[in-house]
């Protein structure tokens, strides 16, 4: 009888290590979650990064685009055994930016948090910092009348 119980708790790690890898996997697939936040410089895109060490990054531009690649490793714990291997290791993902992002490797600032947070920071071009506001003024009341008769109507 202990050996049928064995057989079946063998069967069972199989097929829930199948389903992790499978899981795993969709996890690879599935483009990281990020954030793009905007300042009047610059541009933050925060992207989530949980176990990643710096040397298993790689961030490149190419266009408006900033790609990020990363591998994480998976920890041994001393007495337990994988069952599950539901946690992709292989994760990649991108982020467009608006037209006036400066999206050069020189200008860039990439900075992996304690946290698992990779942020990373793209100057806004010259041209678009130098961009003056200028309000216009509405017409005054007195350039534009409002008929009495149309605010009468309105009732």
């Amino acid at each position: 009888m202990t050996g049928l119980v064995e057989a079946g708790r063998s069967a069972f790690r199989r097929a829930l290590a199948r389903v992790g890898r499978g899981w795993s996997k969709m996890q690879e697939r599935r483009p990281l979650s990020y954030d793009l936040l905007e300042s009047d410089d610059s541009y933050l895109v925060v992207f989530d990064a949980p176990g990643v060490r710096g040397e298993d990054l790689n961030v490149t531009f190419l266009d408006r685009t900033v790609e990020v690649q990363l591998d994480r490793f998976r920890g041994f714990y001393d007495g337990y055994e994988m069952l599950f291997p539901g946690r992709g290791v292989s994760l990649s993902g991108s982020a467009e930016l608006p037209r006036d992002a400066d999206v050069t490797p020189q200008g860039a600032n990439a900075t992996l948090t304690r946290n698992g947070t990779l942020q990373v920071e793209i100057p806004k071009t010259e041209d678009a910092r130098d961009v003056e506001v200028v309000e216009e003024d509405g017409p005054d009341e007195e350039d534009d009348p409002v008929e009495e008769d149309a605010l009468d109507d309105e009732d």
